[in-house]
């Protein structure tokens, strides 16, 4: 069990999540199944920020992570059953841990191109507050007056993972008792873009295939998703559905090479012993491991030979 002051757990009791392939859980799901179209660049094309109680005025100022990053917090609480502003909690013990990898990216192109046609006087003061990774993080924070420790990751592509793990550890060490984790990204600008797409990253058949010996690249997307973390004593006697526990996690790094991964994968074995080593489990009692999977040449043979060393010939189910 994850590290925690008097055996308290952490559940999941709550789920947002805005994506191309579905808004709600259960969209998304049925939206993972079907088959992926060739589309380089996906977006939540249906996306309304007033359904989710952001007004025009405010969605002006916010960029598009942030927009999504409140909308899935809002849909999470939801589905948790909580009422943040009036709920069983004190609002000083709920935090919010969100992760993104780039923050506002639109705003910051956009701002961009204002000051190279336009001159300085045009740049909007509010650029800064827009740009900023944390801005998702604070947006969630005020709207929903929670005053625990509001947090924001950017550790790349492992942010958001990461950002659940630092919210379990706040819950399980008795510092929270409730957290909303999770993360944002919406970066598909024409400078994002273009850069994924030189560094030879992307599929150029618009369809992401992991560890297919045809692989040639991800495809570009933005989402939102967003989880409610509970003691889970607490969450029970408020009578509340608990999805699945956070047993136990971990973070390590390779100090290899800024997009490559260690040849030899020493970062993801090790981070995965640990999160076991924490959850006092054994590979053995693994059935599943969500991958990295970015469908290019050096991440799948690297990330296969890693769950191959951790997990032996009868491996998990790998997706």
């Amino acid at each position: 069990m994850i590290e925690s002051r008097d055996g308290r757990r952490v559940v999941i009791t709550g789920l947002g999540v805005l994506a191309p392939c579905g808004t709600g859980a259960e969209d998304f799901w049925a939206g993972l199944r079907r088959p992926a179209e060739p589309v380089v660049d996906r977006r939540v094309v249906d996306f309304d920020p007033s359904r989710w109680g952001i007004s025009h005025v405010e969605a002006r100022r916010m960029d598009r992570f942030a927009q999504l990053g409140l909308a899935a917090a809002a849909q999470a609480l939801a589905d948790a059953g909580l009422d943040a502003q009036d709920g069983p909690y004190d609002a000083a013990r709920c935090g919010i841990v969100l992760g993104t990898g780039i923050g506002g990216a639109y705003a910051w192109e956009t701002q961009s191109k204002i000051l190279f046609e336009k001159g300085p006087s045009r740049v909007s003061p509010l650029v800064v507050p827009t740009v900023m990774p944390n801005a998702a993080s604070a947006m969630v924070s005020m709207r929903f007056g929670w005053r625990g420790p509001v947090e924001t990751v950017v550790t790349a592509c492992a942010s958001g993972t990461h950002a659940v793990g630092n919210g379990a550890r706040l819950v399980a060490s008795g510092r929270c008792d409730a957290v909303l984790v999770g993360g944002s990204e919406s970066c598909q600008t024409g400078v994002m873009s273009n850069g994924f797409r030189n560094m030879k990253a992307l599929s150029a058949t618009g369809i992401s295939r992991p560890f297919d010996v045809d692989r040639d690249g991800f495809c570009s997307a933005e989402a939102g998703g967003v989880m409610v973390l509970e003691e889970a004593s607490a969450a029970a006697a408020r009578g509340a559905i608990a999805y699945a526990e956070v047993a136990g996690t971990a973070s390590t790094a390779d100090a290899h090479h800024i997009t490559a991964p260690a040849p030899d994968g020493r970062g993801a074995i090790a981070c995965m012993r640990a999160a076991m080593a924490d959850a006092g489990l054994t590979a053995a009692d693994v059935t599943h491991v969500n991958a990295h999977g970015t469908s290019t040449p050096l991440n799948d043979a690297t990330e296969a030979a890693s769950v191959l060393e951790v997990f032996g010939r009868t491996q998990p189910a790998v997706t």
